[in-house]
């Protein structure tokens, strides 16, 4: 199960939905174009087709799927004093003195240069469940990072 935020519950549902009304019948439609020119096994333009609607079908599988399990969170119900899922969490790296602002979000909304981190990344996994003044440490690829909990905005 997946927990993700009202508005990237729409944002999927909508990328769904132009995928299955606007796109598929192009892709449909351009690959009946290649397939009436003739010889297939000679036809660059079909098997373009043919890959751009594997790519589409793919893509509506996997969208179809994260909707199935995913459940819209309640920002209300989550706890206001911890690192919790939509928390937007100031720490400070206690080896470099750096200050630093996220929010934790699920892995399908996960977006650095929006400021987000994935729960399930080494930095959100040590952050979650922390109050504001503890010390989190986060296994990183070059080492453990210590980081002291600054703030704690739930959205």
């Amino acid at each position: 199960m997946e927990y993700l935020s009202k508005e990237r519950y729409m944002e999927i549902s909508a990328e769904l939905d132009h995928l299955i009304t606007e796109v598929y019948p192009k892709v449909t439609e351009d690959l009946a174009e290649a397939s009436a020119q003739g010889d297939r096994s000679d036809n660059a333009g079909y098997r373009e087709a043919r890959r751009i609607q594997g790519k589409t079908i793919s893509r509506i599988r996997f969208l179809q799927r994260i909707l199935e399990h995913a459940r819209v969170i309640d920002p209300d119900v989550l706890p206001k004093d911890r690192v919790s899922l939509l928390s937007r969490v100031e720490f400070t790296n206690l080896a470099t003195g750096v200050r630093m602002k996220f929010q934790i979000v699920s892995p399908h909304e996960m977006d650095l240069e929006a400021g987000k981190i994935s729960l399930k990344s080494p930095i959100g996994a040590a952050l979650m469940g922390k109050k504001v003044g503890e010390i989190a440490k986060a296994d990183v690829p070059s080492g453990t990072l210590c980081l002291r909990i600054e703030s704690i905005l739930s959205d």
